[in-house]
């Protein structure tokens, strides 16, 4: 029987740093015995927002040309559903709300990747750590989440504990406490990232006790690989959902957007 199962975080080639066809994704999910997938490529930004990283403007509708094929050649065997992984970056909330509003989003994931000009995710910029407080720098980081979560712009928080990425855990959770509570006010859910076990803290994100903690705040989580090529599809599921299910969270997916304003 086939999983009921969704991986609702998956990248194309547009983006410029994943590889495979969306047909090879939607492929890689079918084999896995998944019941759909939702493609939540990086969206376009302003064009002086780290450009190679994300698909342009001018490619938003190639991108949902591409993904509504899928849809026709796997309807019936494969739900495949259309979204977004945007950016939250003060300055920038316009142009992110006038693309949502361009097409019918079934799912838009807010993550917070820089902390002002710093892509803290990147690996070419990873020595910026050692001149960086810790405890200051997850308190800037989860004070941006705390502001995507108030946007009204997303249906759920990405990877939600991302600094520790490279091991630099946050040595207090005071501010990631503050930042759940926000997300559960608000009624978003959190992207459970399992792309962390592929990097060098070999963690998901979130970490187990921040399952526990947004769970207990009844804040709802959304599988995503985090997929840059399609044999990523699915990675660690099962793992995901001994993670959720240990600490009595809930998964969800998302078909059709609501408002958060």
């Amino acid at each position: 029987m086939a999983s009921p199962l969704f991986d609702s975080h998956l990248h194309t080639p547009l983006c410029g740093h994943a590889t495979g066809t969306p047909r090879e994704y939607a492929q890689a999910a079918l084999t896995a015995g998944l019941a759909g997938l939702c493609f939540t490529d990086h969206m376009p930004m302003p064009a002086w927002y780290d450009a190679p990283w994300r698909m342009r403007r001018d490619q938003l509708d190639e991108y949902v040309q591409e993904v509504r094929a899928v849809q026709a050649e796997f309807a019936g065997r494969l739900e495949v559903r259309l979204g977004l992984e945007a950016d939250f970056h003060p300055g920038t909330e316009r142009f992110v709300e006038d693309i949502l509003t361009a097409y019918p989003w079934d799912y838009v994931i807010g993550s917070v990747h820089y902390l002002g000009a710093w892509g803290f995710d990147n690996p070419e910029f990873v020595a910026e750590y050692e001149a960086r407080d810790l405890r200051e720098l997850y308190a800037q980081y989860y004070g941006l989440v705390e502001g995507a979560a108030r946007s009204g712009l997303f249906d759920a928080i990405g990877h939600l504990d991302l600094p520790k990425k490279f091991g630099h855990r946050d040595p207090e959770g005071y501010a990631a406490l503050h930042a759940l509570d926000v997300v559960a006010e608000r009624g978003l859910a959190l992207d459970f990232n399992t792309a962390g076990w592929r990097k060098p803290v070999a963690e998901a994100y979130p970490a187990p006790d921040l399952t526990r903690l947004a769970a207990e705040r009844g804040i709802p989580f959304v599988l995503g690989s985090d997929a840059h090529k399609p044999e990523e599809v699915g990675f660690h599921f099962a793992a995901a959902l001994k993670q959720i299910h240990d600490v009595g969270g809930r998964v969800v997916t998302y078909q059709g957007r609501v408002s958060h304003a």
